[in-house]
């Protein structure tokens, strides 16, 4: 028999895991707004105004109607007109567009490792429907055995039920999977919830806690 604690399968986090909004969402929203005739908007300021827009709405954006809303929080009291009624449906477009992500250096080497040692890998991602093209043009697509997307499946991390779909389209137990993402509500505490094993990933900090990573190289000690 083979052993029940061995991890057959990693599934990722998207934003903050794999990849990151470059330079910021505050440059390109500060960019985007001086194209529009809007200059001289702090970057770092909208980046500040955008997490806290983001973090009072839901855990899960599903639609462009629901971007909109965090997009017009964010430049209260800096334009005339919120950007539903005029430049959003750029911004929402630049975001749909591999030029406004980076995908973090040591994402591909472990993508790379992982498949080298016949794991299987995926993404579990609170996302809306530009998830499956972006991977695509990132170039990710190729790595990954299963996308579950929230705006998909009907629910969103932290719930247990998109983690359950992850391991039902994986075929594999719960318990063999290890779940990787930047978030501890979301990705750590759904995913154990789930019967899946999870770890941090915390790029920031030079010393890891216990139950964190600072890069996904440090996948390859867990598996």
């Amino acid at each position: 028999m083979g052993d029940p604690t061995r991890i057959q399968a990693v599934t990722f986090d998207v934003g903050g895991t794999l990849i990151e909004p470059w330079p910021s969402v505050g440059h390109i929203y500060a960019k985007v707004a001086a194209n529009h005739g809007i200059a001289n908007l702090s970057s770092d300021e909208l980046q500040q105004r955008f997490v806290a827009a983001f973090r009072r709405r839901a855990r899960s954006i599903h639609s462009a109607t629901e971007w909109a809303e965090i997009v017009d929080e964010t430049f209260v009291g800096l334009v005339v007109e919120p950007p539903s009624r005029t430049f959003f449906p750029e911004l929402y477009e630049r975001f749909a567009q591999a030029g406004a992500w980076r995908v973090y250096p040591d994402v591909e080497p472990a993508l790379a490792a992982l498949a080298g040692r016949g794991l299987k890998v995926g993404v579990v991602s609170n996302w809306d429907d530009r998830l499956r093209p972006l991977l695509e043009a990132l170039g990710l697509t190729r790595g990954l055995g299963i996308i579950v997307v929230s705006c998909e499946v009907g629910a969103s991390k932290p719930s247990p039920a998109i983690f359950n779909e992850a391991a039902e389209q994986l075929g594999v137990p719960p318990h063999a999977i290890l779940h990787v993402g930047d978030s501890f509500e979301m990705d750590v505490q759904g995913a154990r919830a789930a019967g899946l094993k999870a770890v941090q990933i915390e790029r920031q900090t030079r010393s890891a806690q216990t139950g964190q990573i600072t890069s996904l190289g440090d996948l390859l000690l867990l598996v």
